[in-house]
């Protein structure tokens, strides 16, 4: 049986063992410590937590005054209210000044669920990517959120990193490889390149089982830093399959199948199938319902790989 682990528990845990680790460490929550599992490091280091209330433009700037002073700051809430209600203040305070701010939102997508489509943010990477010197990170699972926050945090100036609220299958060991703006093969194929990021990932694998029933054989790239984007895996992608999809629970626009269109289009054009929302909110209902709903399955990521191949 697959183990489920949410990407937000991986991150309370994580973050109780950077403040061992780091004394300068502090952590901000905008009054959902138990929603985004920041509650685990403020048992911990109660001094050193801070809960600023439900005031996320208020977060935003504090954590960006705590870093001017020598801080390492993470400011976690839920990504429609981290990414949305207070873009201008990460845009203005903290990446404007390229200051050590970690913003871990979680609760992404729309496997947010009954919480509805005002809770459900799928256009949070495309509003962080744009942002000049932001980093953007979408761990796949436990394993990878531990080593992504890791990094951030060991990493000098602003990180955008998108968890989830389910519990999502278990890919990854703790030793498995992570450096920022890197892709990572998981699977080989010469047929089509499968890019997915987060939860998309393990819909990607099962999508590449069921083609090598089929006799399609796909590599599938792990891309969970959306920037820096990794254009080397993903101009020899091309080259090697000749046929590209991605995957993401994000809105088409803007996200992971943007960032690698744009390096297809700059150097090795290529047929490119995008499996993502289509110019939609989502709405409230069973995360299982809705990606069927929404096109944000292993059988819409193997329709899209039938598909590219036709145009290959």
């Amino acid at each position: 049986m697959e183990k489920l682990i949410a990407t937000r528990d991986a991150f309370g845990e994580v973050l109780v063992e950077l403040g061992e680790r780091y004394e300068n460490l502090v952590v901000l929550t905008a009054d959902l410590a138990e929603s985004t599992r920041t509650y685990k490091f403020a048992n911990r280091f109660p001094n050193r937590f801070f809960n600023i209330g439900i005031a996320e433009q208020n977060m935003m700037g504090i954590a960006a005054g705590l870093a001017s002073c020598g801080k390492i700051v993470v400011a976690s809430s839920f990504a429609i209210f981290a990414s949305g209600r207070a873009w201008e203040q990460v845009r203005y305070s903290i990446c404007h000044s390229y200051l050590n701010v970690k913003i871990v939102a979680t609760h992404g997508g729309i496997s947010v669920g009954e919480d509805g489509s005002s809770h459900q943010a799928a256009e949070d990477i495309s509003l962080m990517r744009t942002i000049p010197g932001m980093r953007v990170l979408v761990p796949a699972d436990a394993a990878e959120t531990k080593k992504a926050v890791e990094v951030a945090v060991e990493t000098e100036g602003p990180f955008y990193i998108r968890l989830g609220r389910p519990k999502v299958p278990l890919i990854f060991e703790d030793e498995l490889p992570f450096q920022l703006g890197k892709g990572y093969k998981l699977t080989e194929g010469s047929d089509v390149t499968i890019f997915a990021c987060g939860i998309m990932l393990s819909q990607a694998l099962e999508a590449e089982k069921n083609l090598r029933k089929e006799g399609i054989r796909s590599q599938v790239i792990n891309m969970s830093t959306i920037k820096p984007i990794d254009r080397q895996i993903i101009i020899e992608a091309a080259k090697t399959t000749g046929a590209i999809v991605t995957a993401e629970e994000h809105q088409v626009i803007g996200g992971l199948g943007s960032a690698v269109s744009e390096v297809l289009s700059e150097n090795i054009p290529t047929p490119l199938e995008r499996v993502g929302l289509r110019d939609r909110f989502g709405e409230s209902g069973k995360p299982q319902k809705l990606f069927e709903k929404y096109g944000l399955t292993a059988g819409h990521i193997e329709e899209a790989v039938k598909k590219v191949l036709r145009r290959k």
